[in-house]
């Protein structure tokens, strides 16, 4: 799948026992539109599917991982068909109001993250700068973070009445105390601090991000196949009856009732905010 600038919008090698999948937007600091979504799905279908893959690195070329959703960029596609894989809920562009916004957001957002939140395989996500707002649900997904020292990370959708993102991990990534407080406040916290809270497992210096990441990657590839999908499976169901997907569905339906509201007693859904007023917002606060 490509940008209209015909650039792949997402790149797929292999390493030796390790699939690379990398974001290609860095233009627009890989803000994720549709085609971006289902061109990484495709990656990730390929790497599940390869029996020479142990594990995957999901990087973002350029200076930043990912800036989030893509909320106003010339190839923003909301309105664009989708091939429909994470769910059989209806296509969302003949319909209107909540009943679009759902439609879409249940298939490109909350549902495609968990698709590849349960990629067999263990995902280590390579993060540099930016890694805002959907950028995190993308993180979030991978099993291991390894951070560069200039990466940051906020969730600003409060500012829209919005309470987080789509998948909405928080109070199990970071904790019910600072998931308040990194979504009350808006702001942005820097890779030591979201080490020192557990978000990332690394950080090391910005030269040493790819050499870091692909150490770990390879040393998880030496592991046996089954073994490391199993063991990503445990824990996974570990963490869902500590209720992070009934959490995560009871936060998805106020996120829409949000929505909802803005576009009621509003100009948009989006309260008004576009990506230029929101980076403008973050930039004030930090």
């Amino acid at each position: 799948m490509s940008d209209r600038d015909n650039t792949e919008i997402v790149t797929y090698e292999q390493r030796g026992g390790v699939a690379v999948v990398t974001m290609n937007r860095p233009k627009y600091r890989n803000a994720q539109n549709s085609a971006m979504t289902y061109a990484l799905d495709d990656a990730f279908y390929r790497a599940s599917a390869d029996n020479d893959v142990k594990a995957v690195v999901l990087a973002g070329a350029g200076e930043h991982f990912s800036a989030g959703h893509d909320i106003g960029s010339p190839d923003r596609d909301a309105d664009a068909s989708f091939d429909r894989r994470a769910g059989l809920w209806w296509d969302h562009t003949d319909k209107h109001g909540m009943d679009n916004r759902l439609a879409r957001e249940s298939e490109v957002y909350l549902g495609m993250c968990r698709r590849w939140r349960e990629l067999p395989k263990p995902m280590v996500a390579m993060v540099q700068g930016a890694c805002i707002a959907g950028g995190l649900m993308l993180a979030w997904c991978a099993d291991l973070i390894i951070a560069a020292d200039d990466a940051f990370f906020a969730d600003p959708v409060v500012r829209m009445g919005i309470p987080g993102v789509e998948y909405f991990a928080h109070p199990w990534v970071l904790g019910p105390r600072f998931a308040k407080e990194f979504l009350f406040t808006g702001e942005r916290f820097a890779a030591d601090r979201a080490l020192a809270i557990g978000m990332v497992n690394r950080v090391v210096p910005r030269a040493e991000l790819e050499a870091e990441t692909f150490g770990v990657a390879e040393k998880i590839a030496e592991m046996p196949r089954l073994g490391l999908a199993l063991t990503k499976k445990a824990i996974n169901q570990a963490e869902d009856l500590m209720g992070m997907r009934s959490g995560m569905d009871a936060a998805f339906g106020l996120h829409h009732a949000a929505h909802a509201h803005n576009a009621e007693v509003g100009a948009d859904s989006l309260a008004g905010h576009t990506a230029k007023s929101m980076k403008a917002s973050a930039d004030k606060s930090s």
